[in-house]
């Protein structure tokens, strides 16, 4: 794989437009001053894959609520009601998503990782900073595979048309003030401002907005509040599966609001389900031998080396790299031991000269609509980097 080399954006600039996490804790830039080159028929091939991709979780989705299968992919008791009744009813617009996938550069085959469907980070580097990078030094910035901002605000609008004609927005809806709430927890300087990011874009799109934190957003059966003004929709970057495990009561409340009308939730609760790592042993059962997936299983993998990892752990937190023998190559500890535990079949993310990993994240609004990379360490983990991309002609195909 190729890299190019930039003058990296000041802390200064990143921090006059929101990005305060530039700096991880060993004082090192969370952004790459580098950034990957990509051909065109790679960035497409990144795109129909994703596309493709999206066809089949949705397929999925309707075969385990058919037969039931919440329990087989750890999904809480609580929220099984409402995953059905997202799901039953197409108002519950999937507004954005990740997948995660090796592979994609270089001739190797693209390989679902995992798919990070309800609360996906890297949105402010993806839509913002790749882009901010290549205008600083001087290169178009719309030579990359990133529409991820038009497309979230095209895909805003249709959560009131639900469905690709957005004109019908901007020629019927765009005055009836449709109001959205947007909510992140009050610890994290990083979720509030991608919040912020996203209400920003609704605004532009053409909706009312208002922000609140989490711990003061008010829920009762006629709807969710700020102070005493109630809100259609409402946004939250706080997991589903967190919402059913640490505030129960909560996940009570929201089912009975969703079940009568009262608001409507981003991301749906359908999209639990496809955030669960266990979805991928689903999808492996429905598509074996996909090109695009990975050998899944709730068993260990015979003869293989895999990976161990938890239906809802994050950061590459608890998994292991087992070798073909059953010996451990590297692990993780962390907090999502109490999760339900996949075997996936190992493949090699793309490397540097230096040996260091990449793994690709592809946006989806609507359709796949970005693309951007994470580098570190054989298990990405919270000290991984961000590396954006530009996409340039391939001399060698060109000959």
């Amino acid at each position: 794989m190729k890299l190019e080399k930039l003058q990296p954006l000041t802390d200064e600039y990143l921090e006059s437009i929101g990005f305060v996490w530039h700096t991880d804790e060993d004082n090192s830039s969370y952004i790459a001053d580098e950034v990957v080159v990509v051909n065109e028929n790679e960035a497409n091939a990144y795109y129909e894959a994703c596309n493709e991709l999206y066809d089949m979780f949705c397929e999925a989705g309707e075969h385990v609520i058919e037969n039931d299968l919440f329990h087989e992919i750890n999904i809480p008791f609580n929220l099984v009601e409402t995953i059905k009744e997202s799901w039953e009813n197409d108002v519950h617009w999937h507004l954005y998503s990740r997948f995660d996938l090796a592979g994609g550069l270089d001739g190797a085959p693209i390989k679902l990782i995992e798919f990070n469907a309800d609360t996906p980070t890297s949105l402010f580097e993806t839509a913002i900073i790749q882009w901010a990078l290549l205008k600083a030094n001087g290169l178009d910035e719309a030579s990359q595979f990133n529409n991820l901002y038009d497309a979230l605000k095209d895909n805003f609008k249709r959560i009131i048309t639900l469905d690709s004609d957005i004109e019908k927005f901007d020629e019927y809806y765009n005055d009836l003030g449709w109001k959205i709430l947007f909510s992140s927890i009050s610890s994290s300087a990083e979720d509030e401002n991608t919040t912020k990011l996203l209400q920003h874009i609704a605004n532009e799109a053409g909706f009312n907005t208002d922000f609140e934190f989490i711990d003061k957003v008010g829920f009762n059966d006629e709807g969710i509040f700020k102070d005493e003004e109630s809100f259609e929709f409402w946004f939250k970057l706080i997991p589903w599966e967190d919402i059913a495990i640490d505030e129960s009561e909560l996940a009570l409340v929201l089912a009975d609001i969703i079940k009568e009308k009262k608001a409507i939730i981003f991301n749906p609760a359908y999209t639990l389900m496809f955030q669960s790592k266990g979805f991928m042993k689903i999808l492996w059962d429905l598509y074996p031998n996909h090109p695009l997936l990975l050998e899944t299983s709730f068993e260990p993998l015979d003869g293989k080396k895999q990976v161990e990892k938890r239906c809802f752990g994050r950061e590459g937190a608890n998994t292991k790299i087992i070798n073909e023998d059953g010996s451990i190559d590297v692990q993780t500890e962390g907090e999502y031991e109490g999760h339900k535990a996949i075997y996936q079949e190992y493949v090699e993310l793309n490397t540097d000269s230096n040996g260091v990993t990449y793994q690709a994240g592809v946006f989806y609004a609507y359709e796949a609509c970005a693309l951007g990379f994470r580098r570190g360490e054989k298990i990405l983990d919270n000290m991984s980097k961000f590396v954006g991309h530009i996409v340039k002609e391939d001399q060698a195909l060109l000959t």
